[in-house]
């Protein structure tokens, strides 16, 4: 692939390969990056996107809420991927974490390479619209560790709920086994790897 040693990895290599993918909803191509929380998607999703262009960036922490963790798929498929599939811009409300309830809405262009980065984004139910399936190969108690002392302390209580419900959605809906390549982050840059189910 690249030298990951090298003082930056540029993702420059990985934004032409993604280009080379077909679209797979109306003129996008729509690519997932998954992981556990706390391996760092979205630091690497805004990276990727610099390298794109300015790629648009989907957080799925925006169509989650404190009830409903990891059952977004619904408000997903009718606000982003319907309208995206007919070349339009999708528009959807985020929501707000701490007055628990959806507010600002935004808009997704129909662009030619559209980034989704979260917790669940390479789902079962998500895959046959996905281009590409990255996967931050991070151990989840590496990630879980990082996340907490990301957020802190006040966060204690959500991270204990939030740990459960992750395990059991990777238990009964994995990721990673679909992956088409395994992203490494390193002190100099990151490293991408075939991951176990190649694409062309």
């Amino acid at each position: 692939m690249h030298d990951p040693t090298t003082p930056t990895t540029p993702l420059t290599p990985l934004a032409h390969h993604i280009r080379t993918h077909p679209p797979t909803l109306g003129p996008t191509r729509l690519v997932a990056i998954d992981g556990h929380a706390g391996s760092g998607k979205t630091t690497f999703a805004a990276r990727l996107s610099a390298a794109l262009g300015r790629a648009p960036v989907l957080h799925l922490d925006d169509l989650a809420t404190h009830d409903e963790l990891f059952e977004w798929t619904d408000r997903l498929t009718h606000w982003v991927l319907d309208p995206l599939s007919r070349g339009e811009p999708a528009r959807y409300r985020t929501y707000d974490w701490v007055a628990r309830r959806f507010g600002e809405e935004r808009r997704l262009p129909p662009a030619p390479v559209v980034l989704m980065e979260g917790v669940g984004a390479g789902r079962r139910a998500l895959r046959p619209h996905l281009a590409c399936l990255l996967w931050m190969e991070l151990p989840r108690e590496d990630s879980w560790d990082r996340g907490q002392l990301r957020d802190g302390p006040d966060q204690a209580e959500f991270w204990d709920g939030w740990m459960r419900a992750e395990h059991a959605h990777f238990a009964a809906d994995p990721t990673r086994p679909y992956a088409e390549l395994l992203v490494h982050q390193g002190n100099m840059g990151y490293e991408w790897l075939p991951g176990p189910h190649r694409t062309g």
